[in-house]
């Protein structure tokens, strides 16, 4: 969700968490839960988005001017295609149903205001009917939860698993589930709206007042609608999504949402069990005892059941949608009911509070957090030339003990685009960043749609400006139209540059689900190495290991200067590798056609290089 981080008022759910960072710290147990023998590769998808072939580009554009893609678009060519990159999961985004600009009343569906809409489109973290889908993406949107649940089955016939939103934090400001199981209440159905908190609510009201629509954005830029009067019926308020509890919300806040109540009062207090001691250390089979006699807030078995219902259909794991504003013990809860139903459910969540990691993890019961404040704005504000890419051992020093959890990416729906001029200003000076990021750590590595052919956000589509993909409006994505080649998904329209970005994307992805040694050891030997004087200081390296594999990784962040050096490989290292004195060959397993050698003297090994600006190498040893 755009401006994330522009909160300004709300609850606090800070509880600091003092881990020990000794650099030896053995893997938490959740990690001993998740882990895996390979490295995990998510390929993020903006569904809306993937298989529109329209080129109009107009912005606030129509789907009859601009065009939209569906579920059907993602043909076994396409996932057979995404599977070959290097892919292993498929973050389909923006399936739940969400508010949006357009009349589907022949369906059934109620008309959304535009007044509380961001775009045309609307925002997928706007959800209005958790229990079906956004009829934007089917053929025939009176059976698009079949659609959708035919794409779950191509899905898993590809070899892919399947991940989809949940956005815990807030829903739209209409809800209407359509579609609930027989027994299921819509959010809100049975609030005491007199009262601004009750446990059991769903929402946060502010008794006696009425909404007001923000002053600021103007409603499908001027466009006429029978809709746009100046009001919104919401008798009494609710806090907004961000935790406004303003009557009118300014424009910057989530207005198109309404904040969700876990059972935590307006002073920040906790009105529910906490979980005891130690339960850190606790498997998710133990979290989901310690539940099963406690009473737990409505909200919380709301969105438990929703995910519930959507691992029955073979949903194979969920991505959380700012996981840090609801409590951790509701995670613990809803976390430990999945796993209870599926074991390897992939459960990931958007935190941003470095201080919150540890208890995500570990009472939360996550699987993974978004690596972006630490190793994503580094390696940002590294090739913006802000910073220098040393400062990246102090983050896995840092990280030590929860490595694996924390998901790297360069590139997702909310972020500016790798190929940006306003983040790495090119495709060719984005590879090494990606080199670094998919092999730092044993983490899932994300991508999203269009960096693999160096997609950069250039276009202005009305609501969303450029920089950004645009989630808010209907719009077409021209690069990755050039690979999708009018359906036949075969890279026919890409220039021989945009071919070959997506054969470094390929080779680098599928290397690094294949090794063995990205799910092993780390040592960074950037230290040793900075100290001479023909090593530049935008040059970094580090080395990974396992039983079976060993390898040298070297990037150069520099867009403009070639180096050549001499690389030391310390005797610490090379002690751990029990190399003897003498030659080593090194082949570069991104193109195996480069090769040098690995010379061993005195328990110390030293190796030759040169490399081109913007380049990177990884080298195994043999």
């Amino acid at each position: 969700m755009i401006s994330k981080r522009l909160i300004t008022a709300g609850i606090t759910l800070t509880v600091l968490f003092s881990a020990c960072k000794t650099q030896d710290l053995k893997m938490s147990t959740a990690k001993e839960e998740t882990a895996a023998e390979k490295k995990v590769v998510v390929y993020q998808v903006f569904t809306r988005l993937f298989g529109n072939k329209n080129q109009t580009n107009k912005p606030w554009g129509t789907i009859e001017e601009n065009g939209v893609g569906k579920f059907n678009d993602f043909t076994d060519k396409a996932l057979h295609e995404i599977k070959d990159l290097g892919v292993t999961y498929i973050w389909y985004t923006g399936v739940p149903h969400h508010a949006l600009v357009r009349d589907y009343t022949v369906y059934g569906i109620s008309n959304d205001d535009p007044e509380v809409v961001k775009g045309r489109a609307g925002s997928p973290y706007a959800v209005k009917d958790y229990y079906n889908v956004n009829p934007d993406l089917a053929v025939d949107p009176s059976k698009r939860l079949e659609e959708f649940e035919a794409l779950i089955k191509r899905t898993h016939n590809a070899g892919l698993k399947v991940l989809i939103d949940i956005v815990p934090n807030h829903i739209a400001r209409k809800y209407k589930g359509k579609s609930n199981p027989v027994g299921v209440k819509d959010f809100g159905a049975d609030d005491d709206v007199s009262v601004e908190y009750k446990r059991d609510n769903n929402f946060y009201y502010i008794p006696r007042e009425h909404f007001e629509i923000p002053d600021g954005d103007i409603p499908l830029n001027g466009e006429k609608n029978p809709l746009i009067d100046g009001k919104f019926d919401e008798n009494p308020a609710k806090w907004t999504g961000n935790g406004s509890r303003k009557v009118k919300p300014d424009q910057n806040d989530w207005y198109e949402t309404v904040k969700v109540n876990y059972g935590v009062r307006p002073d920040g207090s906790k009105d529910f069990p906490e979980l005891p001691v130690g339960f850190d250390q606790k498997s998710y089979k133990d979290h989901f005892a310690f539940w099963q006699d406690k009473d737990v807030p409505d909200s919380w078995k709301k969105f438990r059941d929703i995910a519930l219902y959507w691992t029955a259909k073979g949903v194979d794991g969920f991505r959380y949608d700012m996981a840090e504003m609801v409590p951790y013990e509701f995670w613990s809860y809803m976390n430990s009911s999945i796993k209870m139903k599926n074991p390897n459910a992939f459960l990931l969540a958007e935190v941003y509070n470095p201080n919150e990691y540890r208890n995500y993890i570990r009472f939360g019961k996550m699987d993974y957090l978004y690596d972006k404040v630490e190793t994503y704005d580094k390696l940002k504000d590294i090739i913006r030339g802000k910073s220098f890419p040393d400062e990246l051992n102090d983050i896995q020093k840092r990280m030590t003990d929860i490595e694996h959890h924390m998901l790297h990416f360069l590139d997702n729906h909310d972020e500016q685009r790798l190929a940006s001029p306003e983040f790495a200003g090119s495709p060719e000076r984005g590879k090494p960043l990606m080199v670094v990021s998919a092999t730092l750590s044993t983490s899932p590595t994300m991508i999203y749609f269009g960096q693999e052919v160096g997609e950069a956000g250039n276009e202005d589509a009305g609501f969303g400006k450029r920089s950004r993909t645009s989630i808010f409006d209907y719009i077409g994505v021209p690069n990755h139209q050039r690979w999708m080649n009018e359906g036949k998904f075969d890279g026919g329209q890409l220039s021989d540059s945009e071919k070959s970005l997506r054969d470094f994307y390929k080779r680098l992805l599928n290397f690094t689900i294949n090794s063995s040694a990205l799910m092993g050891s780390f040592e960074e030997i950037q230290s040793v190495n900075r100290q001479n004087p023909n090593y530049d200081a935008l040059l970094y390296s580090y080395v990974r290991w396992s039983e079976k594999q060993k390898l040298i990784v070297i990037a150069n962040f520099s867009s403009e200067k070639e180096s050549e050096f001499d690389l030391i490989i310390p005797s610490s290292v090379i002690s751990k590798w029990n190399l003897k004195d003498g030659s080593y060959v090194l082949i570069d397993k991104l193109y195996s056609v480069s090769k040098t050698y690995l010379t061993v003297k005195n328990g110390e090994g030293s190796a030759r290089f040169k490399i081109k600006p913007s380049e990177s190498f990884i080298y195994e040893v043999n």
